[in-house]
């Protein structure tokens, strides 16, 4: 830093310099009276006027300096300019110039004029004396120093040389590098002081700005020596931990502060802080009060001191106690969920240990699907808290409860005796079943029960799980509250039905299934006008399986519909070789009618085999409609636009069947069996199976009558007039399509002989036709 005259320095940083000018008095002082002394010793040993004439100048020019001293005193420097700035620093410059040109003049008339020794001596200890203050008094102004050093040297060097004597000439020059030593000490001192009041300033800068952080920070800091003294503290640590004003507790013991004041903290929570201001521990979560969480962190300072920075974390704390809970817990009922159910049981058979026996039990609640679909969902849900409550209050002491999933609620109970467990379960069973009251709405609710009893210390939820599923189903298949505990052999049949289902995996997918067909006829048998296409599965081991077994396996298995498009493919492929225009049926699933993609399928495929629409009839059972009217409404008559012939299958079998009649877009109405089984010994079934072909027939309907296999039912239906067209053993059981064409040429044969037999014969019993196949 080379020039710090005025111009090249800011206005703050320049005034401290010129302050530094006027402060210093008692220099000021001392030096007019050794001037003034001089001059009078001098004008005693000499009789020099000149002197007397010194005495008065050193007057004025002190009482000069000292009226400005005083107005500077008087000053409001805050405001001042730079340009006021330097008008106060000429003034000083100014007295101070003057004082130093008649010091130096005073020399040079002692040396030149009066040639004095002792004059000339004490002249110029004054003035040599005065230069060596400069420095001290006169750094802040370079143009102070410099005005000085010339008043002093300068006169007195011009009169040693024109002395005449050469050494004193010589001696005089010595003044100039000591003038220049004494600039150069002033700039050297100017700019020590100058990079420290810069320092001085960026560090009170630095200070404010970090008394600011840690006034504003939301964390909480404290700086320990390595004694454990507080050096550092910001406010929101003192409220954190309810402790005094903060300039209070700097150089005291941290600890010591925290027993006296921290009236709130616990012995545990003074031990764990303790540990870490002592730098025992790294970062820790404390609960200082029930709902009060703090985070404390910790980092090592290089001089043995620590850091503690800690933050109140109790809204984090308590969201995800929030988020653990509905983890844990299940919003609907209260009870723990799957997942939490496994952490509490295992938890608890650890802590119970011995030779226990533990019995893992899963409630169904029976029909639960009917009463949301019913009463509705709100209903469901109340349902499911009201015996989720009269579940846990069954409970006892060493029973643990959960909610599986959906409508399925699960048990752990402990014991040393296996018949006492099954006598507490079925008691839990007993309490919980009954009659809900449920929104002014009487609901029975009933619970399936399966469960499994094992050595507690062999516990496994995902095992256990699955045989007590194994159980559950067995218990469902019965239904009405059945409990059934988990026994061996169940688990092979388990192991057979998933081997099962592979290979019907496999067959779907390599197309290993086979379609049959069941013929329709007119009641008198003289003509096939359709055929019902049925699908079939020999299993390379087992032989055949029936459709009862393959067909809930595959919707089970999502695969339902993949059979639908296999068989209509090749119903369609073997009804466009059928002669006579006779019309094929196809069963659909609840799966083929969601979506609307089997309008797309049946449209490609009628497309593929030049078949017209009116040959091809879709069956649908009244399940489908249950359960989901709207789609399967709005399937069925895009279908039927297209020409193909709709019908019900099983017709009677479901709730609510006499409303889908006129509800649903429907052709043909196929009466179940079981209103044909027993119309001969049975009138009211007769006239109930009167009443719905009755009702069929108003409104337009094609009925066909289903598992007619005795001459004597053929008969009622063709007396009574009950249906357009039979499908039963009488004529026919389901054939390969091969056989159907040999039938249906037979049955053409057949009724052209009956053309010509005569009228005599019109009271002979039926025959039963052809059984090809």
């Amino acid at each position: 830093m080379k020039d710090l005259e005025a111009k090249a320095l800011p206005t703050e940083l320049y005034l401290p310099f010129v302050e530094s000018l006027f402060k210093n008095r008692g220099t000021l002082w001392t030096g007019m009276v050794v001037h003034i002394l001089s001059c009078a010793i001098i004008y005693a040993t000499t009789g020099s006027r000149f002197y007397i004439l010194s005495i008065g100048l050193f007057l004025a020019i002190f009482s000069y300096r000292i009226y400005w001293f005083r107005r500077f005193d008087m000053l409001d420097r805050a405001g001042l300019s730079k340009k006021e700035i330097e008008s106060w620093e000429m003034r000083y410059v100014h007295g101070a110039a003057a004082t130093a040109f008649l010091l130096g003049i005073n020399s040079a008339y002692a040396v030149l004029v009066l040639r004095d020794m002792l004059a000339a001596f004490m002249c110029i200890a004054v003035t040599m004396a005065s230069m060596v203050s400069i420095v001290g008094r006169n750094y802040g102004s370079a143009r102070a120093v410099g005005l000085q050093t010339i008043g002093c040297c300068l006169p007195l060097v011009i009169a040693c040389l024109m002395t005449g004597e050469l050494y004193l000439a010589l001696i005089s020059l010595f003044l100039i590098p000591f003038g220049l030593t004494t600039q150069s000490m002033a700039r050297g001192v100017r700019e020590f002081l100058y990079e420290n009041v810069l320092a001085s300033r960026e560090m009170a800068r630095i200070a404010d700005q970090f008394d600011i952080a840690l006034s504003t920070m939301t964390h909480a800091l404290i700086m320990l020596d390595e004694d454990g003294r507080v050096q550092v503290i910001n406010r929101r640590a003192c409220e954190l931990l309810e402790l005094p004003d903060a300039d209070e507790l700097k150089g005291a013991a941290f600890i010591t502060v925290l027993r006296r004041s921290g009236k709130s903290l616990s012995d545990d929570i003074l031990r764990k802080i303790g540990q870490l201001s002592g730098g025992h521990a790294g970062k820790t979560l404390l609960c200082l009060k029930e709902t009060v969480y703090l985070e404390f962190s910790l980092s090592h300072r290089t001089d043995g001191g620590v850091v503690m920075l800690f933050e109140d974390v109790s809204a984090r704390v308590a969201a995800e106690e929030k988020i653990l809970h509905l983890v844990r817990y299940d919003t609907l009922t209260g009870l723990p969920t799957r997942g939490y159910f496994a952490e509490l049981a295992t938890r608890h058979l650890k802590e119970t240990g011995g030779e226990l026996l533990a019995a893992l039990v899963i409630f169904d609640v029976d029909g639960f699907k009917h009463v949301n679909d019913m009463q509705g969902h709100v209903i469901g849900d109340k349902l499911l808290a009201s015996i989720a409550e009269r579940l846990r209050g069954a409970a006892t002491e060493n029973v643990i409860v959960a909610r599986l999933v959906g409508d399925e609620f699960v048990i752990l109970a402990t014991g040393s005796d296996r018949h006492e467990l099954e006598q507490r379960i079925s008691s839990i069973q007993m309490a919980v079943q009954g009659v809900y009251s449920v929104d002014r709405t009487d609901l029975p609710v009933l619970l399936n029960c399966g469960g499994v009893i094992l050595d507690s210390r062999e516990f496994d939820m995902e095992a256990w799980q699955i045989k007590a599923d194994l159980a559950l189903n067995d218990a469902k298949s019965v239904g009405n509250g059945m409990l059934t505990i988990f026994r061996p052999e169940m688990d092979a049949r388990y192991v057979a039905e998933q081997r099962l289902k592979a290979d019907l995996r496999n067959a779907i997918e390599q197309g290993e299934l086979n379609v049959v067909y069941q013929p329709m006829y007119r009641p008198d048998g003289s003509e096939m006008e359709c055929c019902e296409a049925l699908v079939r599965w020999s299993h390379a081991e087992r032989g055949f399986i029936g459709p009862a077994i393959f067909i809930p396996m595959a919707e089970s298995m999502g695969m339902i519909s993949q059979i639908t498009h296999f068989v209509l493919d090749r119903a369609c492929r073997d009804c466009a070789s059928w002669q006579n225009g006779m019309a094929v049926s196809v069963n659909l699933s609840i799966h083929d009618l969601k979506g609307g993609q089997i309008v797309a399928k049946v449209a490609e495929t009628l497309e593929r085999y030049d078949l017209t629409p009116d040959r091809l009839h879709l069956e649908v059972t009244e399940s489908c409609f249950m359960d989901e009217p709207v789609v399967v409404s709005a399937t069925l008559g895009q279908l039927r636009e297209s020409g193909v012939t709709i019908a019900i299958d099983d017709f009677g079998t479901g709730f609510s069947s006499l409303s889908y009649l006129d509800s649903l877009p429907i052709d043909i109405v196929k009466i179940d069996r079981a209103f044909v089984r027993e119309i001969g010994t049975e009138p009211r079934r007769l006239k109930l199976l009167s009443g719905i072909v009755h009702l069929s027939r108003e409104l337009d309907l094609k009925i066909v009558i289903e598992g007619v296999e005795t001459f004597e039912q053929l008969e009622l239906v063709k007396k009574h007039r009950f249906a357009d067209l039979v499908q039963g053993y009488i004529f026919s059981p389901p054939i390969p399509a091969n056989a159907i064409v040999e039938l249906s040429n037979k049955t053409t044969s057949g009724r052209r002989m009956a053309a010509r037999q005569s009228r005599r014969e019109k009271n002979a019993e039926p025959r039963a036709f052809g059984t090809v196949g």
